[in-house]
């Protein structure tokens, strides 16, 4: 299988071919459009800031290569967020992003001192949907979103341990017809922990980081029909 890794210097790109090596898969790290769109599945992970990273995908011409691809695609914590319409993180005004998924990225705002930005650690996922999340979580609430003309009927899911994966992020993507899973902020506030659009889909959490749970989407991702 070809897979690529979208290459825009935007951080975590080692820790994320680590770990598609620990599942026997040689990824190519690129930012070549031809290889790209070659490519049977591609990655988009990405660590640091919306704006700078905005910025490197406009100077690679990635900005418009990125909407037309067709294989199945899945975004990385910022790499999920830059799949939206705007970000809140940025010079005044925020930062337009890639307008791929019909969300806009939020700042966490904690109700007191006691809550911290950012979300960092390891949270459990709910309300999960589609075959990226197989073999993970109750059947409860797997479906209740399968009458959206954007979600495919999910499969029923069998539980296993509790889905716990690590999380670093301090903006956000609000709950919409397009989560596919969601946590919840300590005070409470529910946030999109995976989205999907079509063939594109994110993660906030950090897969390559989420042990055996991050493994198991990864595979997923990888041998899953997710069109």
């Amino acid at each position: 299988m070809n897979i690529a890794v979208i290459d825009y210097q935007g951080g975590n790109v080692q820790s994320v071919l680590f770990a598609l090596e620990r599942l026997g898969v040689q990824a190519t790290l690129t930012s070549d459009p031809a290889v790209i769109r070659r490519a049977d599945r591609v990655l988009f992970p990405g660590e640091g800031e919306a704006s700078s990273a905005m910025r490197a995908l406009r100077a690679a011409g990635l900005d418009r290569v990125l909407p037309t691809l067709t294989q199945p695609f899945l975004g990385i914590c910022l790499g999920m967020q830059l799949l939206g319409r705007h970000s809140q993180e940025g010079p005044a005004g925020g930062t337009e992003l890639l307008g791929m998924l019909p969300f806009d990225v939020v700042r966490f705002a904690p109700p007191d001192a006691a809550h911290k930005v950012p979300h960092m650690g390891w949270n459990n996922l709910h309300d999960l949907a589609t075959p990226l999340f197989a073999g993970l979580g109750p059947a409860a609430g797997v479906s209740s979103r399968a009458d959206s003309p954007h979600l495919p009927a999910a499969p029923s899911l069998a539980p296993t341990a509790a889905e716990y994966v690590y999380f670093v992020h301090s903006y956000y993507a609000p709950v919409g017809e397009y989560t596919i899973a969601q946590a919840s902020y300590p005070a409470g506030v529910p946030f999109s922990a995976g989205v999907r659009y079509r063939n594109f889909y994110g993660v906030q959490f950090h897969v390559e980081k989420s042990g055996p749970v991050g493994e198991q989407i990864l595979k997923n991702f990888l041998t899953a029909d997710l069109t």
